[in-house]
């Protein structure tokens, strides 16, 4: 039986998702504009997402860090394209109580400047060298339109911010954290993704070069979901990021950033979910298993309790719902959110030597032996439910890619059905706008060791550079 609170996806994308949100209870509108309230269930998924992350950064010599919030106006403006590229977004605070400040500060709409003016006091040596910091943090940034999630004013990340002794040093550093960012959503949120490098025109505003992550979401628009960017020399010049190298002369370090951010959570949900509620990736669901008694009674409870200890020994995060409610609402509100697998224990299963598995995914209802090794079976089909949801999503992206030779063929897809369109492009920014045209359809990346498919620019005929992907984006 479908949801009734929620809008079916294919009638309206949009709608949906913004249904599948609030009845999942993820996040609720708050009176601050453009800002949400993450609730309980969705601040769940964060923490794991951040503990995850946080284990991989850290198996790379990654160490957390906590810059302050507000940035005085002098620091913002030394690089001069950082404070061009977010000028619209950023937001100033100009009094202190009710003294107007002497220097007006931004609230932080991302952290090189802070992260550069603390490091050109930290780093005097070769042997300082590398820097690998990383923080948690919260940034602000005045969007106009907002969606949980996607975009909003306010939101949740990490950002890496780090220095380095030579530039292959550091390109291998950006290179490093895009891997690692591709291998967790792959592994752990069953999100298949295409990773390579930003134009001059979408790379971030100061950066050298911009590697990205990008996905597809069920509707076939693309997410970007998360960035590594190669700053050079940039920023420690404008901060005066200086060491004495091997020969005792002073250098200006290398510099990256990289950051992903409670996105991740908008892309799980429009990836995987249905016109039930929220679908999460075993690895990645806050609670994995519940159990539900169909009625309380003694042979039920007798059989419920060694179960719940042996799933939560085995490692998995489990519950009994003992609540008040009828077990058909219990059901239900397991599958909205999310939770993996529920077990289903009732009088009459018992007494027929059953219990009843369900998976999420494929609402398939699994029948196994109830004084088999229940545990194992569990542990077994969340694997499964892990690797499906991964594959499920690689075949609906695998769909919706298409190559295209002529601007025609792109107006075509975009308007039939869209997608990531691989077309050769020239390198020409004009070229680049015009294909703005088809539905806002905007180069995801550039496929920096792909075979072309083409010697002609899908926009003008002119010689090709670039083996591009293109879609429409969230």
């Amino acid at each position: 039986m479908k949801n009734k609170s929620i809008t079916p996806r294919d009638e309206d994308f949009g709608k949906w998702y913004t249904d599948v949100v609030q009845a999942a209870h993820l996040a609720a509108y708050s009176n601050v504009k453009g800002c949400i309230v993450m609730e309980p269930n969705g601040y769940a998924i964060w923490e794991n997402i951040q503990k995850g992350l946080d284990r991989m950064f850290k198996e790379t010599g990654h160490q957390n860090i906590c810059m302050p919030l507000l940035i005085p106006e002098n620091l913002l403006r030394k690089e001069s394209d950082l404070i061009n590229g977010f000028a619209p977004e950023v937001a100033w605070v100009t009094k202190g109580g009710e003294k107007e400040l002497e220097e007006r500060m931004c609230i932080r709409p991302t952290s090189e400047t802070l992260f550069s003016d603390y490091y050109s006091t930290l780093v005097k040596s070769y042997r300082d060298l590398p820097v690998k910091y990383n923080q948690w943090c919260n940034v602000l940034r005045w969007e106009k339109e907002t969606r949980p999630f996607l975009r909003g004013r306010e939101f949740l990340w990490q950002e890496g911010h780090t220095i380095h002794e030579t530039s292959e040093e550091a390109e291998q550093e950006t290179r490093q954290m895009l891997a690692i960012y591709r291998r967790f959503f792959e592994e752990y949120l069953a999100i298949p993704v295409i990773t390579g490098r930003k134009t001059e025109k979408e790379k971030f505003a100061g950066a050298e070069y911009t590697l990205t992550v990008e996905a597809m979401m069920h509707s076939g628009v693309s997410l970007q979901s998360a960035t590594s960017h190669y700053f050079g020399q940039k920023f420690s010049r404008a901060y005066d990021i200086k060491f004495l190298d091997r020969n005792n002369e002073w250098q200006y370090a290398y510099q990256t950033s990289w950051g992903a951010s409670t996105r991740m959570i908008g892309g799980l949900i429009m990836v995987h979910s249905d016109d039930n509620g929220l679908v999460l990736p075993p690895k990645i669901a806050p609670q994995q298993v519940v159990i539900i008694p169909i009625k309380e009674s003694d042979a039920v409870n007798q059989y419920i309790e060694p179960l719940f200890e042996a799933l939560k020994a085995s490692g998995l995060t489990v519950r009994v719902d003992r609540s008040d409610k009828s077990a058909g609402f219990k059901f239900a509100e397991a599958e909205v959110n999310g939770i993996p697998v529920r077990i289903e224990v009732g009088d009459r299963d018992l007494q027929e030597g059953k219990v009843t598995l369900v998976r999420r995914d494929t609402r398939e209802k699994i029948n196994v032996d109830k004084d088999s090794d229940v545990v194992s079976t569990v542990l077994d089909l969340l694997d499964t439910i892990q690797k499906d949801m991964y594959l499920r999503a690689k075949e609906n992206r695998d769909r919706y890619t298409y190559e295209a030779h002529t601007f025609e063929e792109v107006q075509k897809i975009m308007e039939t059905h869209p997608g990531f369109v691989k077309a050769m492009w020239c390198g020409d920014e004009a070229c680049e706008l015009k294909m703005k045209e088809i539905k806002g359809t905007k180069s995801r990346c550039i496929l920096e060791d792909a075979e072309p498919i083409d010697d002609k620019c899908v926009v003008c005929g002119k010689e090709a550079k670039h083996l591009v992907v293109w879609d429409i984006q969230y």
